[in-house]
């Protein structure tokens, strides 16, 4: 009987739960095709494909935003993992001076609110000459995820170890066969969630992007931003996109882990 009761009250938090994420969505997939809706009618008055039309309008210039989001929010996330692991192993696997000062670096723009970031930064930019320029978006982009990637993955190297790379080594492998080998398959699960994580860090930028692109640089986030602001319908469907790549951004690694994730361990 307990465990009747139990399943039941089980059923109804996944019940509750499941609304709690379905009914706004229902609401706001139908406020796009509302012209009026006012409180307290529980239907719209007014009908209409308006947001729709709109958005068809500036199709070829939506592509071209979110094309340039992608690259750059893409280009931030593998260098935030290839940096991420350089610095993970790094602090975890060697003794150097300094070594606890470079931790404390890395940890730093947790610190530092984002207003402040982006201001200081943007003189600095504006001195090296980086500032309106892709390549300045991207480092400051690449700031700001930096933290997340080298956490996710000195916690994976801390599991992982360097004993199966020293045995490795014993058997005659290079350093970098011997990490590729053995320590990199066991690493890929946390390297494509910091991956994932920098992307939609670098993928939400709004401020700092605004700061150093100086309107030069568009972004899909610098778009999306003022029509969520002001209520405009058309939010939602630039919301739907966004959540459309961060879906098909994890559907591609969890594709990747199943599929080939596994042709680390076979032989040559």
């Amino acid at each position: 009987m307990k465990n009747k009761r139990k399943s039941i009250f089980i059923s109804m938090m996944r019940f509750i739960l499941l609304a709690a994420i379905l009914i706004p969505a229902v609401i706001l997939l139908l406020w796009i095709f509302t012209e009026r809706w006012t409180w307290p009618d529980l239907v719209p008055q007014v009908f209409s494909k308006r947001a729709i039309l709109e958005i068809a309008g500036r199709k070829k210039e939506l592509l071209q935003i979110l094309w340039s989001s992608i690259l750059i929010s893409t280009v931030v996330a593998v260098l935030s993992a290839v940096i991420g692991i350089m610095t993970a192993r790094a602090i975890l696997l060697y003794r150097f001076p300094g070594k606890q000062l470079v931790y404390f670096f890395t940890i730093l723009p947790f610190m530092v609110p984002a207003t402040v970031f982006a201001m200081g930064i943007q003189i600095t930019f504006i001195k090296m000459g980086l500032n309106n320029r892709i390549a300045g978006v991207i480092i400051a982009h690449l700031i700001c995820s930096l933290p997340y990637a080298v956490r996710l993955i000195m916690d994976g190297t801390a599991a992982v170890g360097s004993r199966l790379e020293e045995q490795a080594r014993v058997l005659g492998a290079s350093s970098f066969q011997a990490f590729y080998k053995t320590s990199l398959p066991m690493l890929t699960p946390v390297i494509l969630s910091a991956v994932s994580m920098s992307y939609i860090v670098s993928f939400s930028q709004y401020f700092l992007t605004l700061m150093i692109g100086g309107g030069n640089v568009k972004t899909f986030t610098i778009l999306m931003v003022p029509y969520l602001q002001s209520g405009n319908r058309n939010s939602t469907l630039f919301l739907g996109v966004t959540l459309l790549v961060f879906g098909v951004f994890e559907w591609a690694a969890g594709h990747y882990m199943k599929h080939g994730a596994g042709e680390f361990y076979t032989s040559e």
